[in-house]
């Protein structure tokens, strides 16, 4: 089901240039081992970890009913687009979009960077239709909540670029909003393939809320918390759809609306 109202926007502005220089850089000095002024040190593999501000946490936000009092109930993120900002999480997360809000980088109250409302909706039918697990990936686009902000959220935040076709044990990173904390925790760990078309990884305490979470590989979502059982059943253990070719087409549609 597809629903757009906003204009596709011209080219995204010296901000967002900034912003992705600032990752590229950022990503280059990890390569080299290069310490990065007011990095924070990155836990272990399969450790979990409050995510520490910066260019990945504030492109990730908590999914509200309704606005901050509302409490949250699943994560999603910012990706890139030529055309409206568009927001990446579970098909499962959607159900009532039009009372749903987003707050990129929120944390213990605040949303520093306002709240988003859910102008469109891109969910494949295999969701719809029988809510099939290796549909659960969907898109929105976003407009401001607040009619007095203007601008992008992408020229704010940046964007995630999507992408498919991940190593079967791809290394992945996941940060998330479990309902129970004002902030989003990190995680990274290899993954392996559950099945041809479903996604496995272990990490403690994502726990219910996380689903939606950004799946990123090498900076490029790769996925979000869902597909089997939802996401998972128990905290240590969660899961994400392969990110094929109907996910990838439900973003192009998103990334174009207008």
């Amino acid at each position: 089901m597809i629903h757009h109202v906003l204009p596709r926007t011209a080219r995204r502005s010296r901000a967002r240039r900034a912003s992705r220089i600032l990752l590229a850089l950022t990503a280059m000095a990890a390569l080299l081992g290069v310490d990065v002024p007011g990095a924070a040190a990155e836990p272990p593999l399969g450790v979990t970890a409050q995510a520490p501000p910066g260019a990945a946490a504030d492109r990730v936000g908590a999914l509200f009913a309704g606005g901050l009092d509302g409490g949250h109930f699943c994560t999603a993120a910012v990706v890139r687009s030529d055309g409206p900002d568009v927001i990446a999480t579970a098909a499962h997360c959607l159900e009532s979009p039009y009372t749903t809000l987003f707050a990129p980088g929120y944390r213990d109250g605040r949303a520093p960077y306002g709240l988003w409302k859910l102008t469109g909706v891109y969910v494949a039918p295999g969701w719809t239709d029988g809510q099939d697990p290796d549909d659960d990936i969907a898109f929105a686009t976003v407009a401001p909540a607040d009619e007095g902000r203007t601008g992008s959220l992408e020229d704010l935040v940046g964007g995630f670029p999507v992408a498919a076709s991940q190593p079967d044990d791809a290394t992945v990173t996941v940060i998330g909003y479990p309902r129970t904390r004002e902030t989003a925790l990190r995680c990274a760990n290899s993954t392996a393939l559950l099945s041809e078309t479903q996604r496995r990884i272990g990490c403690p305490d994502l726990s219910g809320g996380t689903s939606g979470s950004p799946w990123l590989v090498d900076g490029a979502l790769a996925g979000v918390l869902g597909g089997h059982e939802g996401g998972g059943t128990v905290p240590e253990i969660s899961y994400s759809a392969v990110m094929g070719d109907r996910a990838v087409g439900l973003y192009r549609k998103a990334a174009v609306a207008g």
